[in-house]
């Protein structure tokens, strides 16, 4: 199981961090212009949940592979569902139902995540 949970910690890290430096490492304008549901919101709002993102895919690997603050990996997989909660409303309001599918998927494995590194198969 734990080596499950690793894999599913690089996966969703993979994913986050893509996505999170997408949205940083792009000017605002091209972002909305890629990502409909960007337009909803101001560019520092963007640039925010950029960082987020990024910050969550380092909590999901950082603390487990240097042993310091081990307690950060699940807090971090809580953080991505709550982001991925915040998705899929957004998703869900403009009718995007493909992309509230993946958010739906990304918050399962943050909450399996969560679980296992809380609980049975914590560090």
């Amino acid at each position: 199981m734990n080596v499950f949970l690793w894999i599913l910690q690089g996966l969703l890290a993979a994913t986050m961090l893509a996505a999170g430096g997408g949205k940083l490492a792009q000017p605002y304008e091209k972002t909305a212009e890629s990502m409909a549901w960007a337009k909803s919101f101001s560019a520092g709002q963007v640039k925010t949940i950029g960082a987020l993102e990024v910050l969550a895919a380092l909590g999901l690997i950082l603390p487990a592979v240097t042993g310091i603050a081990t307690v950060l990996t699940p807090l971090a997989a809580v953080g991505v569902a709550l982001i991925m909660i915040g998705a899929v409303v957004t998703h869900a309001r403009r009718s995007e139902w493909p992309n509230v599918g993946i958010n739906v998927v990304l918050l399962v494995i943050a909450a399996v995540i969560a679980w296992g590194r809380f609980g049975p198969y914590a560090w």
